[in-house]
């Protein structure tokens, strides 16, 4: 779901993505060969005494080391733009795809949770991708080259560094695995929190109205409290991860300073290939890491992947009409409801039944009933918040399916029960 949700997103920015690649490529090129770099200038300087073959070395290593901190840096910055990039596009889907919603949409979804699908599930997905842009290429060409350069050295003791890579990734990935549902309750709680949090901010009133300021209080607790226990599980297992990696990484070292001091008092292997042997098992060590820190945020961004996708595959349930008429020959404001049902979905009965009202031109008409009995369902079918299940409306003789959505919006105007204000000035409003 997640790399469904990115791949298509990511095509824009193919140039990027290419300009990525090769300086990622130089990079980890750059950081191979240090090492090597490295072990040269023990074996044939330090241990010879030769001081220009010393100083030497260590010139190339510099200007090898200031080419890999360049392509690094300039990495970073690509993966980060384009990864805001397409958080900045999908943010943009979301945001036209909640404005295409019906009423009968948004309800289901709720106004907290589309705001935390918005934000921070974006916002999760994008620290995922940068995160995945960054580690490309380095990640897998640091351990696989490591590992590569290891056995040019000594075969033997790059069986010892051979050993390190799938006795790590079963170590964090029994981790990740027991992450994903976690993540995946955060956020549910996160919606929860914003959902509570929103209730209690608009109806404020209210609650200081019927003195449930105590109530509120205690029902904002439990849903942060929910949240703070389910983070911490999460929490719990992140904290393992590095530990995990450190511990068996050290322990590689040990085995490794272990085997290879015995290969070179046996003269199968030169100081300055242990010293390289180290170096390649730290670049690989890296490379774990880095996947690890990204294995750690896959699942919370799985989790917002999943949400995303859903609200972009909700399709509104108030289409455009195929052949939409355009023009109103007669605009006398006639209005006209036929047998008109509705029923939201997942209800049991239909909030309205058989509705039958015609209003003309000219006049007032009032609709009169108790809280619940359906006055605003049926006002909200006339400029289509919502169509009715059964039955039609009809405005000056046209059914409101029908007309043009430009013209239906020239043609009825609703005043809200609650009226919003928005931030700006009154001209805007």
């Amino acid at each position: 779901m997640l790399l469904g949700l990115l791949a298509p997103r990511l095509k824009p920015y193919r140039a990027l993505l290419v300009l990525l690649v090769a300086l990622q490529l130089v990079q980890s090129l750059a950081s191979l060969t240090l090492p090597a770099l490295n072990a040269g200038v023990i074996d044939e300087g330090v241990l010879k005494g030769d001081t220009g073959r010393v100083l030497d070395g260590g010139a190339v290593m510099v200007a090898v080391t200031l080419v890999q901190a360049a392509a690094a840096a300039a990495a970073t910055y690509t993966g980060a733009r384009i990864a805001m990039g397409v958080a900045r596009d999908l943010r943009s889907e979301v945001f036209r795809r909640v404005q295409e919603f019906s009423a009968r949409e948004r309800g289901r979804f709720g106004a907290a949770s589309l705001i935390t699908r918005t934000t921070n599930d974006v916002q999760q997905v994008q620290t995922f991708t940068v995160l995945v842009l960054t580690m490309l290429v380095a990640a897998p060409l640091l351990c696989f080259g490591g590992i590569t350069m290891a056995l040019r050295q000594d075969v033997p003791l790059a069986l010892v560094l051979l050993l390190f890579v799938p006795v790590m990734t079963v170590a964090v990935g029994s981790v990740v695995l027991r992450m994903r549902p976690l993540f995946a309750g955060m956020q549910e709680r996160v919606d929860h929190v914003n959902r509570v949090l929103r209730e209690q901010i608009t109806g404020v009133r209210v609650v200081r109205a019927f003195v449930r300021d105590r109530y509120e209080r205690e029902r904002f607790a439990a849903a942060n409290d929910e949240l703070r226990s389910v983070g911490l599980r999460a929490g719990r297992l992140q904290a393992l991860m590095f530990p995990t990696v450190l511990i068996i990484w050290e322990l590689t070292t040990v085995a490794l300073v272990y085997a290879g001091a015995h290969r070179i008092e046996s003269g199968a292997l030169q100081p300055g290939g242990l010293v390289a042997f180290l170096g390649y098992l730290l670049q690989t060590s890296m490379s774990v890491m880095m996947a690890t820190f990204m294995f750690m945020h896959m699942p919370r961004a799985e989790a917002g992947a999943v949400r995303i996708r859903e609200v972009l595959d909700t399709r509104s349930s108030v289409l455009a009409p195929p052949f939409p008429v355009r023009t109103s020959d007669d605009r006398r404001g006639h209005l006209e409801v036929r047998s008109a049902d509705f029923r939201y979905p997942g209800a049991e009965e239909s909030v309205l039944k058989d509705v039958r009202l015609e209003a003309r031109p000219g006049e007032t008409t009032a609709i009169i009933g108790s809280t619940g009995s359906g006055k605003s369902t049926l006002l909200g079918l006339v400029p289509r918040l919502f169509d009715a299940t059964g039955g039609e409306v009809l405005v000056d003789g046209v059914d409101v399916r029908d007309l043009a959505p430009d013209l239906m919006a020239r043609t009825v105007g609703l005043v809200p029960q609650k009226p919003y204000l928005f931030s700006g000035t009154v001209a805007t409003n």
